[in-house]
């Protein structure tokens, strides 16, 4: 068996693999999301539905990008270096979908707690004046 051969089932894998934890993620994140967006866009669930869209879709592409990229592999000669390879692979990408879905979290608090920041009372005028004695 040529060294070629061995990365054909790796590619195989991870393409099946990654595509998987993809769709996986951003179908939990998109069920997630919308308790947040439905709570940042009360006045408008339009919105909030649009926008965990658009943010599930700017997920897609990254994530396939990403791992797109990472796909080419050097030489596999064997069956452990094919498997070393598709670990290596996946560990890369597992570990972009985990910076990217923290990054979405950490958008959907943002978001959130600008919402709530504009609902917030206006700040209370003071009642007293505090006079400072001065010692002498």
């Amino acid at each position: 068996m040529d060294a070629a051969s061995y990365l054909v089932p790796v590619y195989a894998a991870y393409a099946l693999t990654s595509v998987g934890l993809t769709v996986g993620l951003a179908r939990t994140l998109f069920r997630s999301g919308a308790v947040f967006l439905a709570d940042v866009f009360k006045d408008n669930p339009q919105m909030a539905e649009a926008v965990n869209r658009l943010l599930v879709v700017g997920f897609y592409l990254l994530n396939f990008g990403y791992a797109c990229l990472i796909m080419k592999a050097d030489r596999a000669t064997d069956v452990i270096s094919a498997i070393e390879i598709l670990a290596a692979k996946l560990g890369l990408l597992l570990l972009s979908l985990g910076v990217i879905h923290f990054g979405n979290v950490y958008l959907f608090h943002r978001m959130r707690r600008r919402a709530q920041m504009a609902v917030l009372p206006p700040p209370v005028v003071p009642q007293l004046k505090m006079v400072h004695a001065h010692a002498g």
